[in-house]
């Protein structure tokens, strides 16, 4: 695996079609809210897991893809320590003095932008201040990463604005280091990679611990196939504890087997260490030990071209991610089940969990069974509409004017 890294802001050509159109309508807000143009636009994506779930903050192996669906932030410099924000989808706008920023000092949608200005300082760039408005079509809550989005937009704009000449995975780590510290969200390095690094047609391998990435092909378009994404629209809010939990048990099992982290461990070292670790203990572990293997087990699959022997690796994970992690729900194992009845090739949850998303590899010819499968399985459950839609591996964050 390599270490990309290249600059941040580097133009990949004009938008076109839908991308344009987002692009106009945040620099037309901007104009409005300012009265001048931007300084430019800048767009991040959100992403999907193919699989590898709360396998990266234990130093583990993950395999998401960016998706061609995007916060767009459009930026204006200023110099007077002020930081104004504005979100078309989000109430009230704020309006801060850099100076005040911290961990802590900033609540709501805000807190994340305002925190990547706040890492940008803390890492020794002269932010100076800004105006930014940002849109975007990464549904909140949906375990497509809308907040990682939101934080690479902005850490790519302003990095960009104040001349830093930062890579892209340090530009990660600091969008990482705004939601771990000012949003409060013990979040591992995933989303701000992917959403950094992604590439059209790939999967991102990430080793998590080092930071190595390999761009893996993601065929499916010659292999027939698309990834299908069911928003069970059961929102989740990850600072209410529940994955604050897991990351805690994670620490104290790996704590308890005498290994750095579980990434280290092994199933069988899990299995002799059951009655040290109790039966929630062993249960999380196994599942970060076992999902740590499917990664590997899907990339060597994807190297070999063999996209249709996903299923059963994406079938286990949901299974371990439900019955071991707990972070499932009755919404999301109602939209895999369903999707596998619809003769998908294979689907689990994806994301954190407690609600959000499934994810669903289906046949082209199959993805309007997936849709009808679905929306007839959550009315007969009692559930609201799900949203179903495709999405396709895409570009990571850069400038589009």
């Amino acid at each position: 695996m390599s270490d990309p890294g290249r600059p941040a802001g580097d133009r990949l050509g004009p938008p076109a079609g839908r991308v344009a159109d987002q692009a106009g309508r945040v620099a037309a807000a901007f104009r409005e809210r300012t009265g001048r143009d931007p300084d430019g636009v800048w767009a991040a994506p959100g992403r999907v897991n193919l699989i590898g779930e709360h396998t990266d903050y234990n130093d583990g192996f993950v395999l998401p893809a960016a998706i061609d669906r995007l916060v767009l932030a459009a930026a204006g410099r200023r110099d007077d320590g002020r930081l104004r924000l504005w979100s078309l989808q989000s109430e009230p706008p704020a309006d801060l003095e850099l100076a005040e920023v911290g961990p802590g000092k900033v609540e709501g949608w805000a807190a994340y932008p305002a925190g990547v200005a706040w890492a940008l300082g803390q890492a020794g760039v002269e932010v100076g201040g800004a105006d930014l408005v940002v849109d975007g079509d990464v549904p909140a809550g949906a375990g497509l990463s809308s907040s990682a989005a939101l934080e690479c937009a902005t850490a790519t704009a302003l990095a960009d604005l104040c001349g830093a000449g930062l890579d892209r995975v340090t530009l990660a780590g600091l969008a990482r280091r705004a939601e771990n510290e000012v949003v409060g969200v013990p979040s591992g390095a995933m989303d701000q990679m992917v959403s950094m690094l992604g590439r059209a047609g790939h999967a991102l391998f990430l080793d998590t611990r080092s930071l190595e990435t390999e761009q893996v092909p993601l065929p499916l378009e010659a292999a027939g196939l698309c990834l299908v994404v069911i928003d069970t629209r059961a929102g989740h809010r990850l600072v209410d504890g529940a994955y604050a939990d897991r990351r805690a048990a994670c620490e104290a099992a790996a704590a308890t087997l005498g290994v750095p982290a579980l990434r280290d461990a092994t199933p069988t070292q899990v299995e002799a260490a059951a009655a040290a670790l109790g039966e929630e203990g062993r249960r999380r572990a196994r599942h970060v030990v076992t999902e740590n293997a499917r990664v590997l087990e899907a990339v060597r699959l994807l190297r070999a071209g063999e996209l249709e022997r996903l299923g059963p690796l994406l079938a286990a994970s949901h299974a371990s991610l439900r019955d071991d992690y707990e972070v499932s729900s009755p919404e999301l194992d109602t939209a895999v089940e369903a999707a596998v009845v619809a003769g998908a090739v294979g689907a689990r949850m994806t994301g954190a969990g407690f609600g959000g998303s499934a994810l669903a590899l289906a046949r082209v010819d199959l993805v309007g069974r997936v849709h009808e499968q679905v929306r007839a399985a959550f009315a007969a459950a009692g559930f609201g509409p799900p949203a179903v839609d495709a999405v396709v591996p895409s570009d990571g964050a850069r400038r589009l004017a």
